[in-house]
């Protein structure tokens, strides 16, 4: 549902020209420094893509969900860890409030969330409490008009930097289910609110996650999202299509890449006399790479559509999850095959997004919880 395809094409080009400009020269740098430099922090601000899907009554572009897929694809072409900063914002740091939020929580952060003035971080994911997230153990006890929060979570993207948390916590001890976690926003120079160590992780370099510990930390009782407890569960399933549908997005503009770093080598490379392009089974991989990024593109631009219809996209956002993760695996691991020993140095590009794109099958529901969800649905609307 494409608004104004004149204005929305002229913020696809300048995304894409910034991404191909500015983003893509300093790849190298990120991995690096494990960190994105200061300047293009600041113009990813200016260019808004902290408020890609925020309303533009706050501040954001308010794109819809098809357009903001079409954008994320050209963000994918990059390194995942320059999305991973501001993707939060777009995603589940501001969807939970801007779905449950009072009217005052609404006001209060998520302008400053649309500029990039606070970062914020989603809380959910625990040491033992991973894909089965409602059997979180964080507790929130009320104490007057405020509640004091116990516990661990873990591998908190932006945790390190984060101005602002989204925590689910229990709130009812004696219900052990997902009705007993209430979500909460905790602002991160709150008393008792703890950091850990940034985690060494297999690739997104410039990506960071951490241990967030809660110890007697008290949050205000208004700070509840949608000022109700036992509904956190609920919030944090209302805001997975959007953020599904946008990985598996990103998934895809990761995978036109790979298929473009593929193909340019093998143009340019030669062996037994001839360019390996010539050779058929370096064609062959090519094609199921290309045929496979289009397939995801299809799929993504499709339930986009639905969901911007009015349609319920569970199952569809569940799909494309599936399909773009394991997809954009596959399209790396040719990609190292067609550079061959080069694929495997890091001075080439491909060494980086192969072990990059492997955490696309674990966050936001790994591989498998998406099967169990599809699945899940697919007897329901038969039962």
């Amino acid at each position: 549902m494409i608004r104004d395809p004149e204005l929305l094409d002229q913020l696809v080009d300048t995304v894409s020209r910034f991404v191909r400009e500015r983003l893509i020269p300093n790849e190298a740098r990120l991995a690096e420094e494990d960190a994105v430099p200061a300047g293009l922090l600041q113009e990813m601000k200016e260019l808004g893509l902290f408020g890609l899907s925020i309303p533009e009554e706050f501040g954001g572009l308010g794109l819809t969900m098809e357009e903001e897929a079409l954008v994320a694809m050209e963000i994918g072409k990059t390194s995942p860890a320059f999305r991973s900063i501001f993707g939060t914002n777009n995603g589940i740091g501001a969807q939970g409030i801007l779905i449950d939020g009072t009217p005052e929580q609404k006001r209060k952060y998520v302008p400053r969330l649309a500029t990039g003035e606070l970062l914020s971080s989603f809380c959910l994911t625990e040491p033992d409490s991973g894909s089965d997230a409602a059997s979180l153990r964080t507790t929130a006890v009320r104490d007057g008009d405020e509640y004091v929060l116990n516990g661990t979570k873990r591998y908190i993207t932006n945790g390190p930097e984060a101005d602002l948390f989204t925590v689910m916590a229990r709130t009812d001890p004696d219900n052990k289910g997902a009705g007993g976690i209430t979500a909460f926003i905790v602002e991160g120079d709150t008393p008792g609110l703890k950091r850990g160590p940034s985690d060494n992780k297999m690739g997104q370099k410039g990506a960071h996650t951490c241990d967030i510990i809660f110890d007697d930390c008290r949050v205000p009782a208004e700070n509840i999202i949608g000022g109700k407890e036992g509904q956190g569960f609920k919030t944090a399933m209302r805001v997975l299509d959007r953020g599904r549908l946008h990985i598996s997005a990103v998934c895809v503009g990761v995978a036109e890449r790979l298929v473009e770093e593929s193909l340019n080598y093998a143009v340019e490379r030669k062996q037994f006399g001839v360019r390996l392009a010539d050779h058929q089974l370096i064609q062959a991989m090519l094609a199921d790479s290309k045929t496979e990024a289009y397939a995801g593109r299809s799929m993504v631009l499709d339930a986009a559509r639905r969901k911007d219809a009015g349609e319920k996209v569970s199952t569809l956002a569940s799909c494309c999850k599936l399909f773009c993760a394991e997809m954009v695996g596959r399209v790396a691991d040719r990609a190292v095959q067609v550079h061959g020993g080069a694929g495997y140095m890091a001075e080439y590009a491909v060494e980086r997004f192969y072990r990059d794109v492997r955490l696309f099958r674990i966050y936001e529901g790994t591989t498998q919880i998406q099967q169990v969800v599809i699945a899940r649905d697919m007897v329901r609307e038969v039962s």
